[in-house]
């Protein structure tokens, strides 16, 4: 076991700021939205310590104000990939032999230096290039990370700790080395935090990683990079390169060395990538680690006893706060008929005070959408279902993307179960209600289990704790997250370890000791003190006569 162990400082969850009006980080963060809103920035790909630039400048503008430039990143292509798996393969053996006091430094300033001196920068950046309200910047970005970090730290010691038992004579332990090769990091949008966490959860068992951020995080994604750097990880531990995802596949998923991918995205990329990996896996040194979540269709179940208020506030909150574009935002309802009319009122009343517009006024509650892609398919299903007689557009569904990508939060009324916006993910402001018998819970409940091929987040409302036992246990696989009473979103690392089953992932867990797991090969030493001198054993003595 690693010397000093136990001297860790404690891992505790960074506390959410409230950014009230008239309070002093109201006015900083402002403040630091303003500078960045001013200046434009040229962010280059970050390879082995160098800033690398190509001749191919991409615009970075707001979701919620595309005619505003940011500023441009550079594109890269398959070489900058081939260099950014080079300097990592050249940075592994130095970072591998530093003591693991001296990576756990570098991830706890981190989160220090986030959560003080670039708390205000790396929101701000959130929320000007995705489109993040402050209070869902603050409980991603600064709170979030931070807890990745710390977390983290003491998710490699209490591995550490995993030793074995030893017998009289005999010390047997464990090495947890970092897995041969590198690892590459593929990131999303929608979490700052997880874009940050993915390349750093394998780096701070010893690995090296290539970072891959999605196209549009580019510019959060560079803050995470200056404090990795401010932090003092040395140059080639983790690299940061900017190119398209068949680009980077083409190269990483080829190469020998590659061990290991951790992967935040949709679906069908995740089972593309399986399959290259399995087209490809007689190319490899090591069978590589495989850690990824992916899509939901996530859920919110209510029984006949269910608080009604409550079930319209995790409606609103679950399903509309930043956008719905969280892996685990609610998008689909089951309602009992006794209580739906009042529920429906009840979302209703609070959808009406929802406020929509840039996130640089603090008082809009939903922001723009991430890009036009994902606005045009959005629009399409809810244009769709205006005229579908099987469906109705309750709430909301207007949509205008002349200064930003803004969808109304939009709430459908299915009038059959297997209704397209009840089963396929749509990652945005569309809420599908489906309303039920109440006395056919339990077929609703097999309805919901079969409906989606997801399994991420879920929730039931309920007062009758009988009711709740026999759902829970009902839904036993429909979740890896399963909520009892709360809105099935706001996951928070430490407390709620995050991932699904099906085909929401691996249900590695993110920020626990689970998927830290995967980053470390473990190797099993035993030392015997006094060694036998002498073949036989006691059973092969022939009898006394």
């Amino acid at each position: 076991m690693p010397k000093g162990i136990f001297n860790v400082p404690v891992a505790k969850n960074e506390p959410v700021r409230t950014y009230a009006p008239g309070s002093p980080e109201r006015a900083s963060l402002k403040a630091m939205i303003e500078e960045l809103r001013s200046t434009e920035v040229e962010l280059p790909m970050i390879i082995g310590g160098r800033a690398v630039t190509t001749d191919r400048q991409i615009r970075i503008s707001p979701p919620h104000e595309i005619n505003h430039t940011l500023g441009y990143y550079s594109q890269g292509d398959a070489s900058h990939v081939q260099m950014a798996i080079d300097a990592a393969l050249d940075a592994k053996e130095q970072w591998a032999n530093l003591g693991w006091q001296h990576r756990a430094s570098i991830f706890l300033k981190a989160a220090d230096l986030l959560a003080g001196p670039y708390r205000d920068k790396l929101n701000a950046a959130t929320m000007l290039g995705q489109s993040k309200n402050a209070y869902q910047a603050e409980i991603d970005a600064a709170c979030e990370l931070a807890d990745f970090f710390r977390f983290g730290v003491k998710c490699m010691i209490d591995i550490y700790k995993m030793q074995p038992e030893s017998a009289p004579g005999i010390w047997n332990y464990n090495e947890f080395r970092p897995l041969e090769g590198f690892v590459f990091a593929l990131t999303p949008f929608n979490f700052t935090s997880i874009a940050g966490n993915l390349p750093a959860a394998p780096a701070l068992l010893g690995n090296v990683v290539v970072w891959k951020p999605s196209k549009t995080a580019v510019y959060s994604a560079a803050v995470i990079m200056d404090i990795f750097r401010e932090a003092g990880l040395p140059d080639g531990v983790i690299n940061l390169v900017y190119v398209s995802g068949p680009t980077a596949a083409d190269v990483v998923l080829t190469h020998p060395e590659f061990a290991g991918i951790h992967f935040t995205g949709s679906t069908g990329v995740f089972q593309g990538i399986w399959k290259t990996i399995g087209e490809n896996i007689f190319k490899y040194k090591s069978y590589p680690r495989i850690v990824g979540e992916t899509g939901g269709k996530d859920f919110i179940f209510a029984d006949p006893t269910a608080d009604r208020q409550a079930v319209a506030i995790a409606m609103v909150r679950g399903a509309f706060e930043y956008q719905g574009q969280k892996c685990s935002a609610a998008s689909r309802v089951y309602i009992p008929e006794s209580m739906w009319e009042d529920v429906r009122e009840r979302v209703g009343k609070e959808l009406a005070t929802v406020k929509m517009g840039p996130p640089e006024d603090f008082t809009n509650f939903v922001n723009a959408v991430i890009d036009e892609s994902s606005f045009d398919k959005l629009a399409g299903f809810i244009e769709r279902a205006k005229t579908d007689e099987d469906a109705e557009v309750i709430f909301g569904g207007n949509c205008d993307k002349s200064v930003g990508y803004f969808i109304e939060p939009t709430v459908i009324l299915a009038k059959k179960p297997d209704y397209v916006t009840m089963k396929e993910e749509l990652f945005g402001p569309v809420l599908t209600v489906y309303v039920y018998e109440d006395e056919e819970i339990d077929e609703t409940l097999s309805i919901l289990d079969k409906t989606s091929m997801y399994a991420l987040t879920g929730a039931v409302f309920s007062q009758d704790r009988y009711s709740i036992e026999k759902i829970t246990k009902r839904l036993e696989n429909a979740a890896g997250n399963f909520y009892i009473n709360d809105k099935p979103t706001g996951a928070v690392v430490g407390q709620q370890p995050f991932g699904g089953a099906r085909g929401s992932g691996t249900d590695d867990k993110a920020g626990s000791v689970f998927n830290f797991l995967r980053w470390t090969s473990i190797r099993t030493i035993k030392e015997n003190f006094v060694p036998p001198h002498d073949y036989m054993y006691p059973s092969f003595l022939g009898d006394e006569e």
